[in-house]
C-alpha cells in the first residue's frame, strides 16, 4: 500500500506531494511511471460521438396528394417535439389545412413554411402514404428527394417493388411504418394499429349512420325498440375498437376470430364470443392469423351463413399480411340479410373479405348498403394525424436517442422483441444496399418478401 502512494505521489505535479517525497522513492523503475501517468489522460478523454447533429438535419413535411387523403404526417405538437430536439423543420404550404392545423399553427412551433421542392430536399422525409406520381408536376415523388435522404412512411414494400427500385437509386435510407414489428417495445410507433383504432370506430359510426334504427333496446310509450345485432369479423386492433364502440351504444355485439386470445378479448369487452366446432388455433406470426385449414374455414363459413340471416350489421377486418383479403361473405349470404342491414368491409382496400364490397365506394345491393370506404382514418383527419405524428417522434426518438447526434443503426443480428428488432423491421432499405424485408419468430427471422436488389 505505501509503495502504491509512493508511486501516485510521484506522478503528481503537485508541490505539497513532491516536498513529501524522498529521494530514495524517486527511483521507482520507468514502467511503472509510465502506467499509472497514462491513467489522467485517459480520464479527460471524451468518446467521439457517432452521427450527425441534430441541428445540421432538416425534417420535411410535404403535403399529401393520395386522392382524397386528408391527413398530415406531423402535427404542430410533433414539429414542435422535434424542434426541441434540435432538428429544423420545414413543412409545406397548406400541408395540414385538411386536418384542421394551420400553417400559422406550424410557424408558431418554430417550423418553416416552403414549397414542395424544398420540403423534399431535406434530409429527413415524412409522410404517411407512399411516394407517388405527381400528375401536377409531372414528376415522382421518390424522384423528388436528394441522394442519401432518409424517408420515414407507410411504404408496403412487399407490393410496391417499382417504388423500392427508385428508392434505391436515390440512395435511400427508408423506415416502412407498415413493418414495425408488433412487440410490446414498438407499440408506441406502431402506426398501423394507430389508424386501425380509428377505422373501427369510425366503421360503427358510418354503420349506425346508415342503420334505420337505434343501436341500444328502448321501451317507449311510442313501443318497444330491439337493439340492433353486431357482428364483427376479426379480433385484431380495428375489430375490437368497432366492438367497444358498438357495445357502448346499446348494440348486441358478436365477434368471432381464429385465435383464442382474441375470443377473449371480445369476451372482455361484453361482445358474444363465436366459435367453431373445428378445434384449431389461428395464432400466427407477428401478432397476425394464420391461413386455416380446408376444414375449418368451411366450418366458419357455415357460422357465417347463418349469423347473417340474423344480425343487422356486419363488419370485417381480416386481412392476410402481403396477400389479398379472403372472401368471407359471399354473395348468397347478403341476399339472405334483412332489408335495411348494413356491411362494412373495413378490408376493402385488399380486395375486400365481402364479395359484394365495390372498394372506395358506398352502394345498395338488394337493401344491404355496403360501405367500402378505404380512407376512414383520414375521415378523421385530426384525431389520424395526431396519433400519427406521435408514432413518428416516439420512433425517432426511440432509434436515436442520444440528445446531440442523429445515428441509426441498423443490426442484423438482434434478440427478439428489442429496440434492435424494431429499428431492423422497420428499415427495409439503407443506403444503396436493400435489406431483406422479413417476419420474426423469436430468434429464428424467415424471409418472406422481395431479395436485395443485386
Amino acid at each position: 500500500m505505501a509503495g502504491l502512494l509512493r508511486t501516485v505521489a510521484l506522478s503528481c505535479s503537485s508541490p505539497l506531494f513532491s516536498s513529501v517525497v524522498s529521494v530514495k522513492v524517486q527511483t521507482v523503475k520507468a514502467p511503472c511511471l509510465r502506467m499509472f501517468r497514462t491513467y489522467p489522460n485517459l480520464w479527460c478523454e471524451k468518446p467521439i460521438k457517432s452521427g450527425i447533429p441534430y441541428k445540421q438535419l432538416t425534417v420535411g413535411v410535404p403535403k399529401e396528394i393520395f386522392q382524397n387523403e386528408k391527413r398530415v404526417a406531423l402535427s404542430p405538437a410533433g414539429v414542435q417535439a422535434l424542434v426541441k430536439q434540435g432538428f429544423n423543420v420545414v413543412v409545406e404550404l397548406g400541408a395540414g389545412e385538411a386536418s384542421k392545423f394551420s400553417d400559422d399553427h406550424y410557424r408558431e412551433v418554430g417550423a418553416q413554411i416552403q414549397g414542395l421542392k424544398e420540403v423534399f430536399s431535406s434530409d429527413l422525409v415524412v409522410k404517411l402514404r407512399a411516394p407517388t406520381f405527381n400528375g401536377t408536376l409531372g414528376i415522382h415523388e421518390a424522384d423528388l428527394l436528394k441522394d442519401s435522404a432518409t424517408l420515414v412512411s407507410f411504404i408496403y414494400p412487399g407490393q410496391n417493388t417499382d417504388l423500392m427500385s427508385k428508392l434505391s437509386e436515390k440512395k435511400a435510407t427508408v423506415l416502412a411504418m407498415d413493418q414495425v414489428p408488433r412487440v410490446t417495445i414498438a407499440q408506441g410507433y406502431d402506426a398501423l394499429s394507430s389508424m386501425a383504432n380509428i377505422s373501427g370506430y369510425k366503421a360503427v359510426v358510418l354503420a349506425a349512420n346508415h342503420f334505420g334504427r337505434f343501436f341500444t333496446g328502448q321501451i317507449t310509450a311510442a313501443g318497444k325498440v330491439p337493439p340492433a345485432k353486431v357482428l364483427i369479423i376479426g379480433g385484431g386492433v380495428a375489430g375490437l375498437a368497432a366492438a367497444g364502440a358498438a357495445k357502448s351504444m346499446g348494440a348486441i355485439v358478436r365477434g368471432f376470430d381464429t385465435r383464442a386470445a382474441a375470443l377473449e378479448q371480445f369476451k372482455s369487452l361484453g361482445a358474444e364470443p363465436l366459435e367453431v366446432d373445428v378445434a384449431e388455433s389461428g395464432e400466427g406470426q407477428g401478432g397476425y392469423a394464420k391461413e386455416m385449414s380446408k376444414e375449418f374455414i368451411e366450418a366458419e363459413m357455415k357460422l357465417f351463413a347463418k349469423q347473417c340471416q340474423d344480425v343487422d350489421i356486419v363488419i370485417s377486418t381480416a386481412l392476410i399480411p402481403g396477400r389479398r383479403a379472403p372472401i368471407l361473405i359471399t354473395k348468397s349470404m347478403i341476399d339472405t340479410m334483412k332489408d335495411g342491414s348494413v356491411v362494412v368491409d373495413l378490408a376493402s382496400e385488399a380486395g375486400g373479405n365481402i364479395e359484394t364490397t365495390k372498394p372506395g365506394e358506398l352502394h345498395v345491393y338488394k337493401g344491404v348498403t355496403h360501405i367500402g370506404y378505404t380512407d376512414l382514418p383520414s375521415r378523421m383527419a385530426t384525431q389520424a394525424s395526431t396519433l400519427y405524428s406521435n408514432n413518428i417522434t416516439k420512433l425517432l426518438k426511440a432509434i436515436s436517442p442520444d440528445k446531440d447526434n442523429f445515428y441509426l443503426d441498423v443490426k442484423e443480428e438482434f434478440d427478439y422483441g428489442t429496440l434492435d428488432h424494431v429499428v431492423r423491421g422497420t428499415t427495409v432499405m439503407k443506403v444503396t444496399r436493400k435489406l431483406s424485408i422479413w417476419r420474426f419468430k423469436w430468434k429464428r427471422p424467415i424471409c418472406v418478401h422481395v431479395p436485395p436488389i443485386v
